[in-house]
């Protein structure tokens, strides 16, 4: 048979082709269809989600689900239809309301996520049994990332759907203005009618399967795929697999986006065609569930359940729910996770559950008669792989099964429950541990044993290091037969601390044992503390994981400079939506084109002796070279990045000097062969004939005296005198230290580059880079050739955040290189395991200072030796002390004074991060300001009020830049923030929730910020062409934050100047067009926050000069036809005159007004688990002068992304390194970004209109970087709520050595993970509560 599918309703028929290959390796290189990304390759981003449709002949019914096609293999799709964005619908046939409505919520900015987000939706709209609810719509993308939204509007599209949803609480869009009805507001949304919106199966298939239904196998002598239709069938070609060669048994393939497997098989079992191994079946023992049955079909069928056992059964489906997303849910299969646990120490949920409800699975095992072991045998056996069981099914038994043994009476209750620590709650996320506890206990009346005993119990544990789920059954020997009290609970405790231990390699070892202990103690101690059962454990499966989420805007729109001021919608929005948006993997491949792949060094400080691959004298299939530093033109530099301050090499030479320098770049015929033939690279290092050790820490820099050389001018200046500060000080701070870490970029794009090479020795080159100038010129220094041979191209970038800025430079290079070397198209998509490894990220630092204050909490001077980690290459790291400086000054210190170094070390080289030092800098002020009113034991606001500036003081620290007096909005700002969040009253009421609860503590903070930018020159663009639409250009880079809107919306203000008929509706006519270095020179970089407006006044001065040669035409013409002169009239004449209708300039700000302040205020309130560590944001309120905003709703977005991804930072975002300083997160399965689940429950922002600047353009202000500096409000919520927390446990009448005495002297790392907030607010405050009820 062959393998025929459908994509998009069109017919696809492959005659052969390699097993291995997924869906998305088929729909990216085989198909026109390029909505389809690759984020992550593991399953964990949905940027490559498609619809897959099933449909089942017996049933004559169609059933659809979410997959991910990087996952999914192209042979097990067979029959089926494929549907992706661009199949919902599209630009020539008309775009989806999804893709309509995710426009208009402005939920879209680079767009490289939109796609993926636009398919869950339509699969959670297709699947939703009944009328789709408000918590369906914001469940659905909770599986999705994306780096620059922060969710809230994304969620708004989705909630549009909801039958249930109140529309006046939808967020800001393009249906409707404030006010209106909500009759109008209905009328608006782009209509929406599932019979005409939902995809329909294509006949050709149904007819296909209906003729074949008997068999759907392939040819496997063609595909190496076979797919058995029985046990017995099944059990033959296990017995023979030996002759038939290695073996693999697929279902949904999800286990290689966890494994990443290079190993190829010589033959694919599909087993998901085996009814026994695909049913579900219910009888009077249990619920048998086929392992070849997926999580989400589990789910689904225990939720339906109805018998005695359903509670329990409802309590499963609700944890299952939480494992991985919906799409892994989707493809995944109950036996796959249960293999994967037990023979590849998978961290797996279901076997935790499955141990304790008592479970057995069933195997095919030698014979053809299935053994039946209980899943604590099953788990204890030989691996699975390395044998010939295969898992048949599992079943769960019922209730009165598990309790067989024991008398159940009116006075006798069944408990169940699941507990689950993961950095997200449902959003892709591996626990740190998950446990399942059963219970039978009885209520006891007799006075020798009153209160609750425990007749038998299971408890299960799992997911902490250990090499598979157990079962605590040493203290389920304790507790059986016992009437819990403190002192039963203690003891039970001090047993499992014993059993719960983690292997040597899992971090947070204690943190882990900590909730082992807490989650025990949560399920047994509201027995004890009310005497009797507690609806804790029976409470309503059925409510949504997700509260929901709400939020306000309050946006003003301008009509001063129309349309400038308006809130238009991102330019392209629905095109991105669609999928339909070209970036630069999507640049259709050329049939000779190669692949790239660098080799990177795993030693931090080495002489390179050799490179090969693996096997000696054995090239990897498809590879055509490994270049090398020697294979760099003679006339040429080894030169991958450049900026001002100096350039860094394209590949180690003799001497790799950092872990994750690039050593080489293997080239291929495929992105996957290239990709494989770089991970079988063998290099072979000298680490013994090295002269000096490496520098791996600021201190070791210290000691060798590496630094990096800062120039005076750019080198910020002290303020006042110190010395004297510090005399007139009552209480003083000395030598307090604190550290900052990292932060990867985390852009849905991964780094990627295409090269042409091109006529007399000339190339081309396609980037997503923030700096294709600076791209242009290092590929001319590198090949050795003009750079007018040089031609870099770039249209959009799937978000860049800094990361595509110097970084992209090497990858562009290398690809040029090989184009240049091997006269062929040369392209590199980076797979996001070596892009993290090689990405850099956010500058590390480590801080000393002292301080002086009043004792009314006034500080009067602050000094600071600062250590900063810029790796090895200079970078851009030379301008982080003027960085760090700015918003570090938003405070009166008094006196400031202050010793920066840039350390240079053999660590990864640092980069510009989104408001690379200002997000540190502003941080590091209010870490002090808290530590001197933790000192003074006063209220922190208090603090922090009391040393705001005063526009004198002000003066004093920013000198020529703090503008005039009016300008100055940040006390209007702080004391507005006040009134509209509540925040005096929430403050209170914060307060006596905190003495109401024991293990949950809240903090609230509020936190200002002032943040500096430059603007910097900015070409520009603009020609108008005969029909009169008129096509722009500038040096900026659109990265999805609305650059070109702006841009369009500015040349639509100023050539309406002309003041014709239609002048005033220009903006559909204009389209802003790629960048390209020999038709826009001195683009320079994007970045900084100020690219858009200074991109805007370019292209206006370039409008003034067209209107200026319009404007005779135009009045000649008025005389002639008063009144009746149109636009398109115009542009004729004039071409007709042969007027010149294109302009550029170079727009230079004046130095005096070339920098300037921005302001806003934050308040975020907390709520933290004492038991996990676990921190959810309640509500976050955002006010921020964006002066009159050019577009409010890109504005809106760029405030919101930026506060959210500040949320990553100080919260959640580990991005570390090891022993030879190698980053050791390598993707999604350990770097955490916030998802929906982990935003704020309630967001609100205000964007103020500050009126007049006279020195901006248009009076308006950045709002790209800004913003993140808020979120510093989150952290400084979770101390407060921590510090609560230490009080209460040191009240408690027994020593926990992890809390100082002190209680509420401590210092919150960034960022304030779950195992950080948990071990601040005691990993044994449980025992520490327990021995002090003991005590009484």
């Amino acid at each position: 048979m062959d393998l025929e599918f459908a994509v998009n309703g069109e017919r696809f028929k492959v005659d052969s082709i390699d097993p291995s290959t997924t869906v998305l390796d088929f729909l990216r290189f085989n198909t026109p269809f390029k909505s389809v990304k690759l984020g992550c390759g593991e399953g964990g981003c949905g940027a490559c989600l498609v619809v897959l449709s099933r449909y089942d002949p017996e049933l004559d019914q169609v059933k659809e689900c979410s997959i991910n096609s990087c996952l999914t293999l192209l042979c097990s799709v067979n029959g089926c239809s494929i549907t992706t964005s661009e199949g919902l619908g599209n630009k020539k046939k008309g775009f989806h309301p999804i893709h309509k409505r995710f426009a208009g919520f402005h939920a879209s900015q680079c767009g490289f996520c939109t796609p993926g987000m636009c398919i869950s939706l339509y699969s959670a709209l297709s699947n939703s049994s009944k009328e789709f609810t408000v918590s369906e719509a914001e469940k659905s993308v909770s599986g999705n990332l994306c780096r620059c939204t922060g969710y809230r509007p994304i969620v708004d599209a989705c909630k549009s759907f909801a039958s249930d949803v109140d529309i006046e609480d939808l967020g800001f869009n393009s249906f409707w203005k404030k006010g209106e009805s909500k009759e109008v507001m209905l009328k608006n949304l782009p209509p929406y009618n599932p019979k005409e919106h939902l995809v329909t199966f294509p006949e050709f298939l149904k007819k296909k399967k209906k003729k074949k239904k008997l068999h759907n196998g392939l040819d496997h002598s063609r595909y190496r795929w076979t797919t058995p239709c029985s046990v017995a069938e099944l059990h033959n070609i296990t017995q023979a697999a030996n002759s038939l060669g290695s073996l693999k048994l697929v279902v949904g393939n999800t286990g290689t986006g966890y494994y990443q497997d290079e190993e190829r098989f010589d033959r694919y079992i599909d087993i998901s065609q085996i009814p026994e191994m695909s049913m579900i079946k219910k009888g009077e023992e249990g619920i048998e569930i086929g392992a070849a049955v997926t999580i989400s079909n589990a789910i689904d069928a225990l939720k339906k359940e109805e018998s005695k056992s359903c509670y329990i059964f409802k309590k499963m489906a609700a944890h299952m729910e939480k494992i991985g997303n919906h799409a892994i849910r989707n493809s995944g299969s109950i036996g796959g996770n249960l293999v994967m646990a037990q023979s590849r120490k998978f961290p797996s949920d279901i076997t935790t559950l499955l141990l304790a409800v008592d479970a057995s699975v069933y195997m095919l095992n030698g014979g053809k008669k299935a053994e039946k072991v209980k899943v604590h045998e099953f788990l204890e056996l030989p691996s699975m792989l390395d044998s010939k069981r295969v898992l048949l099914k599992v079943e769960i038994p019922l209730c009165t099964a598990t309790t067989s043994t024991t008398s159940v009476d009116d006075d006798t209750e069944l408990l169940f429950e699941s507990y689950r620590a993961a950095p997200r709650s449902i959003g892709n996320a591996l626990p740190y541990l998950n446990a399942a506890f059963f219970a039978l206990v009885s209520r006891r009346q007799e006075p020798s044993r009153r209160g609750v005993t425990v007749d038998k119990c299971f408890l299960a544990f799992g997911s902490y290091g250990c090499d598979h789920s157990i079962r605590a059954t040493e203290v389920e020997s304790f507790l059986t037969g016992k009437s819990l009290s403190y002192s039963v609970l203690y003891e039970a405790v001090g047993l499992l601390k014993g059993i719960i231990v983690p292997g040597k390699d899992t971090p947070h070892h204690e943190y882990r044992k900590s909730l082992a202990v807490g989650y025990l103690f949560e399920f047994f101690n509201p027995l004890i503390e009310s005497g009797h059962y507690s609806n804790s454990h029976v409470n309503d499966t059925a409510k949504s994981l997700l509260p929901f989420l709400s939020s306000s805007q309050q946006v003003l729109e301008s009509n001063e400079y129309q349309p400038v001021g308006e809130a238009v919608i991102k330019v392209g929005a629905a095109l991105q939506a669609s999928g339909e948006a070209v970036f630069v993997d999507d640049i259709p491949t050329l049939p000779n084109c190669l692949h790239g792949a660098f080799v990177y060094s795993t030693e931090c400080l080495a002489k390179i002796k050799s490179i090969r691959f693996r096997e000696k004298n054995v090239t990897p299939s498809g590879v055509f070279a490994l270049l090398t530093s020697k294979d760099i033109p003679k006339q040429g530099q080894n030169i991958g990045s450049k900026t001002v301050f100096g350039t860094g090499p394209l590949f180690a030479d003799e001497l790799t000097q950092f872990a994750g320098q690039r050593i080489a770049l293997v080239v291929a015929d495929t992105q996957k062969h290239a990709d494989s033939a770089a991970k079988l690279a063998v290099v072979e290092y000298d680490t013994k004939n090295i002269e000096e050790e490496a520098i791996l820490t600021v201190e070791d820099a210290v000691k060798r005296c590496s630094f990096f050389e800062v120039h005076p001018m750019i080198y910020p200046e002290p303020v006042g005198d110190v010395l004297k500060g510090m005399e007139e000080a009552e209480r003083k701070i000395i030598s307090a230290e604190l550290r900052l870490g990292s932060q990867y970029f985390f852009y849905m794009e991964p780094q990627t580059a295409l090269a042409l090479p091109d006529e007399d020795d000339c190339v081309k080159v396609y980037s997503s880079s923030q700096a294709p100038e600076y791209v242009h010129s290092v590929i001319a220094t590198c090949l050795g050739i003009q750079e007018h041979n040089v031609r870099v191209i770039t249209r959009r970038v799937g978000g860049g955040f800094g990361g595509k800025a110097v970084k992209s430079m090497p990858v562009a290079t290398a690809c040029a290189l090989g184009a240049y070397k091997l006269q062929r198209p040369v392209k590199m998509y980076m797979n996001r395991r070596t892009d993290m490894i090689m990405a850099g990220g956010r500058h590390p630092m480590k801080i000393t200072y002292d301080v002086g204050f009043r004792s009314d909490g006034k500080v009067t001077a602050l000094e600071f030796i600062m250590l900063i980690d810029a790796g090895l290459e200079p970078d851009i790291s030379a301008v982080m002390p003027r960085n760090i400086m700015g918003p570090l000054r938003k405070y009166d210190w008094g006196a400031l004074s202050f010793d920066i170094k840039v350390c240079k070390t053999n660590c990864p080289t640092r980069t510009a991060m989104r408001a690379p030092g200002e997000v540190q800098g502003s941080y590091i002020a209010e870490s002090i300001i808290e530590n001197v009113a933790t000192s003074l034991q006063m209220d922190v606001d208090t603090v922090r009020k009391i040393n705001l500036h005063s526009y004198v003081s002000l003066r004093k620290f920013y000198t020529r830049i703090s503008g005039d007096p009016d300008e100055y909005t940040l006390p209007l700002l702080w004391d507005k923030l006040e009134i509209s969040s509540k925040f005096k009253e929430r403050a209170e009421m914060v307060k006596e929730f905190n003495v109401c609860n024991v293990w949950r503590k809240r903090g609230i903070s509020r936190v200002p910020i002032v943040h500096q930018v430059l603007q910097r020159p900015t070409p520009g663009k603009v020609s108008i062409l005969s029909d009169g639409s008129v096509v722009v250009e500038v040096g900026g880079i659109e990265l999805g934050q609305g650059l070109w809107t702006k841009v369009q919306q500015m040349v639509a203000y100023g050539l309406g100047m002309v003041k014709c008929q239609g002048s005033d509706k220009l903006l559909e006519r204009i389209r802003v067009v790629q960048s390209d270095t020999l038709g826009m020179i001195q683009g320079g970089f994007t970045a900084g926050s100020t690219t858009s407006e200074c991109s805007c006044e370019a292209v206006r001065l370039c409008c003034v000069i067209l209107v200026g040669r319009l404007k005779p035409t135009m009045d000649k013409m008025m005389m002639e036809k008063p009144g009746s002169v149109t636009w398109t009239m115009l542009i004729q004449q004039a071409y007709g005159q042969s007027i010149n209708l294109s302009a550029s300039t170079l727009y230079t700000p004046e130095y005096a007004s070339m920098e300037y302040l921005n302001y806003g205020v934050g308040v975020s309130e907390v709520e933290v688990d004492l038991v996990t560590g676990k921190t959810e944001i309640l509500r976050s309120d955002i006010i921020y002068d964006c002066g009159k905003s050019l577009n409010p709703a890109v504005d809106l977005g760029q405030i919101e992304g930026a506060f959210v991804q500040g949320i990553g930072f100080f919260m959640m975002e580990e991005y570390t390194t090891d022993e030879k300083g190698l980053v050791v997160q390598q993707g999604t399965w350990d770097y955490k970004i916030p998802t929906v689940d982990t935003i704020s429950k309630h967001f609100n922002v205000e964007i103020v209109n500050s009126g007049h600047h006279k020195d901006r353009v248009l009076s308006s202000k950045a709002s790209g970087e800004p913003p993140m500096l808020m979120a510093a409000s989150v952290h400084c919520a979770t101390r407060s709520a921590i510090r609560e927390a230490r009080k209460q446990s040191l009240s408690w009448n027994c020593n926990d050595g992890n809390i100082d005495e002190s209680g509420t002297d401590f210092e919150l790392p960034v960022p304030a993970t779950m195992p950080v907030v948990k071990s601040l607010c005691g990993l044994y405050n449980v025992e520490r509560y327990l021995q002090g009820k003991i005590l009484g």
